[in-house]
């Protein structure tokens, strides 16, 4: 089949990034697959792109796509879209009817729906709503990330088709990955438990509360923490790291190309988000052996966690609570048996035959 996989702007994130693993499983599949980008951010190059069928539209904003999808649609005629994120996927349902396209559309939604819609009238979020409403019929599949947000749909919108199909996290590529050997000293010399965590250092992530967290477990116990990922706030947190007199035990290690490398060396893994849409990065850690410690923010932790079964889970915004869970998880790790179950959800495999059935061409899976 000829399959298009679109991504609003490529930065290295969670939605670009699940998107082109999910370009890549459908290649190996031996699909004709093309991955059309909105926009490349300036500091990213093609390169991270390699090995896929790649169409730039050259628009910073969703909106700005609406004209050229609907001449890629009407000159391409591809069999099966498959889209992430609401104002995208709006677009491409839109662009659907406007080309009088026969494609098979399947759109993912990946962040909670109170923070995309709102009831206040002319709004932009109210605006996207009604719009939302208005061409959402001509989805074949409509998608979330995870249960708990299939939830939240139904009660912003009045009977929705949403259902759950998870991202691919697990894959070969991945498993490799994990193998990568990495020389940052903490590693190397191993001088006491490792902590991890990753992600944009943003106010929703709670890296402020992760940081007073290790103050409090330091003060019992040996530890250190790697975060990887840079932001606005990198700043602001490295200045409370030198408050807290934590420069010997924590770190922000900025951008890093493969954290999958630093996972499979870290003893616990701590999310510390005050929300996500479904973490991937939990399953990453996970997968890589580490321990799980999380907050209990909506959605997608409890979910992944099975309510506690398969790692930590503390309140939002609770520093003390957080690191009462990392003592436990160095104390009382997760088997690797369990961690591998609570994961398979995420196998390419598993992924891809649901992403057919809920579009109803699970009869192409033998092709």
């Amino acid at each position: 089949m000829k399959i298009s996989v679109l991504i609003s702007r490529f930065q290295v994130s969670g939605v670009p990034l699940a998107q082109m693993r999910l370009a890549r499983a459908l290649a190996r599949r031996g699909h004709m697959v093309e991955l059309v980008v909105g926009y490349l951010e300036s500091e990213w190059n093609l390169a991270a792109l390699e090995g896929l069928e790649v169409r730039l539209l050259g628009k910073p904003k969703v909106r700005g796509m609406l004209l050229l999808l609907t001449r890629y649609l009407a000159n391409e005629k591809p069999d099966v879209v498959f889209s992430a994120e609401d104002h995208l996927n709006t677009i491409i349902l839109l662009a659907a009817i406007l080309s009088g396209s026969k494609a098979k559309i399947s759109g993912s939604s990946r962040v909670t729906p109170f923070d995309t819609y709102s009831n206040t009238w002319f709004s932009k979020r109210w605006i996207l709503k009604q719009l939302s409403r208005a061409v959402m019929w001509r989805a074949d599949a409509l998608t979330c990330v995870s249960k708990d947000m299939v939830d939240q749909y139904r009660e912003v919108f009045f009977s929705p088709p949403h259902v759950c199909v998870y991202n691919i996290v697990d894959d070969a590529p991945a498993r490799m990955r994990m193998l990568e050997p990495t020389e940052h000293p903490w590693i190397v010399r191993k001088e006491g438990p490792l902590l991890i965590a990753a992600g944009t250092l943003a106010p929703w992530k709670g890296f402020a509360d992760l940081i007073r967290a290790v103050g409090i477990l330091t003060v019992r116990r040996p530890a250190r923490l790697l975060i990887l990922g840079g932001g606005p706030l990198r700043e602001e947190l490295q200045g409370l790291v030198y408050a807290l007199g934590l420069s010997d035990r924590v770190e922000l290690l900025g951008y890093v190309s493969n954290p999958l490398k630093f996972f499979s060396k870290a003893e616990v893994f701590v999310l510390s988000s005050l929300v996500e849409g479904l973490p991937n990065v939990l399953v990453e850690a996970m997968m890589c052996g580490c321990t799980p410690v999380s907050t209990n923010c909506p959605t997608g932790p409890r979910e992944v966690l099975k309510d506690g079964e398969y790692g930590y889970l503390v309140p939002v915004g609770d520093p003390e609570a957080m690191a009462a869970a990392i003592e436990k998880a160095l104390d009382s790790p997760i088997p690797r048996q369990l961690l591998d179950k609570a994961v398979a959800p995420f196998g390419e495999q598993r992924v891809i035959d649901r992403h057919f059935e809920v579009l109803g061409l699970c009869e192409e899976l033998s092709t």
